[in-house]
């Protein structure tokens, strides 16, 4: 990924979407872009104009966690924007690139395995590294569709359609993974693994494209998710994320409501998993 170009277009796009009005300024004259202007960025983050062009021209190296503030003041950033703005400032100076595990130590997946829900650990590359048991039965359509490869998230909602069945609202999982894969570019953007995810889904499919051409960005937290499932339907289903710092890797696990119907879903889910194991062929575990 070209650092200084995401730079640019991030903190473009941030501009485009805020009005003076938004922002408490007089919108006069003529106004040939939407948004604000680079200098009524400057003058609401208290910092020169030439400063300022030379943020937005993707140069970042050496600005201070102050300018970085007012900036996301008067950009009016989101928690996740600000997060993915201290990522981009973090690459452009000295600090260490990021290496992520390759595979999912014996410690985890055994943890994984003693876990009741469905429980899954991925790269931030959205690649399904492991999973427990009731986790494979779950994602059996994204496993099903890999056919042996590693399962990925992002290749599965955009170039599979199968997931339109899986994803009950495929408009919002599609949004959310370009967002996190945005994310995922800001803190590592020479990541060869994602850099190519990136490029393939950019070739390959217009709805990735115009959903990459947004900038909008997100981090794994916690949140609903509405899974129809060829086997038990419709699942009403909350995840929580979990990082794991040492491998550079995300525990996901989902859970349902106690007493709902999903929750007897995925009771008849695990008891189908007897007999149906869809273990993924890379995984040769015994």
């Amino acid at each position: 990924m070209d650092h200084a170009a995401e730079t640019r277009e991030f903190l473009t796009s941030r501009r485009a979407n805020i009005s003076p009005q938004q922002a408490g300024l007089p919108a006069l004259g003529n106004r040939r872009v939407p948004g604000l202007r680079r200098a009524e960025v400057a003058q609401l983050a208290g910092i020169s104009v030439e400063y300022y062009a030379r943020l937005e021209r993707g140069n970042l190296a050496g600005v201070s966690g102050q300018v970085l503030d007012a900036l996301a003041r008067a950009l009016r950033l989101s928690e996740d924007d600000r997060a993915h703005l201290d990522d981009l400032a973090r690459i452009a100076g000295p600090g260490r690139r990021r290496h992520a595990a390759a595979t999912v130590r014996p410690n985890v997946q055994r943890l994984l395995d003693s876990m009741a829900c469905p429980t899954f650990v991925v790269n931030r590359c959205g690649d399904v590294l492991a999973s427990n048991v009731l986790g494979r039965a779950l994602y059996a359509p994204m496993i099903e569709a890999a056919r042996g490869a590693v399962p990925n998230h992002g290749r599965f909602v955009f170039l599979d359609p199968r997931s339109h069945q899986f994803w009950v609202d495929w408009d919002r999982a599609a949004d959310a993974i370009v967002a996190l894969l945005h994310t995922q570019a800001g803190r590592d953007p020479y990541n060869k693994d994602l850099t190519d995810l990136i490029g393939e889904l950019s070739t390959r499919s217009d709805e990735f494209r115009t959903r990459w051409a947004r900038h909008d960005v997100l981090r794994h937290h916690q949140g609903p998710k509405l899974i129809h499932h060829p086997v038990v339907g419709d699942l009403h289903l909350t995840y929580e994320s979990l990082d794991l710092p040492a491998d550079d890797l995300i525990l996901i696990a989902y859970g349902t409501q106690p007493g709902s119907d999903s929750e007897d879903a995925l009771r008849l889910l695990a008891s189908w998993t007897t007999d149906h194991d869809p273990r993924p062929a890379h995984d040769h575990r015994a």
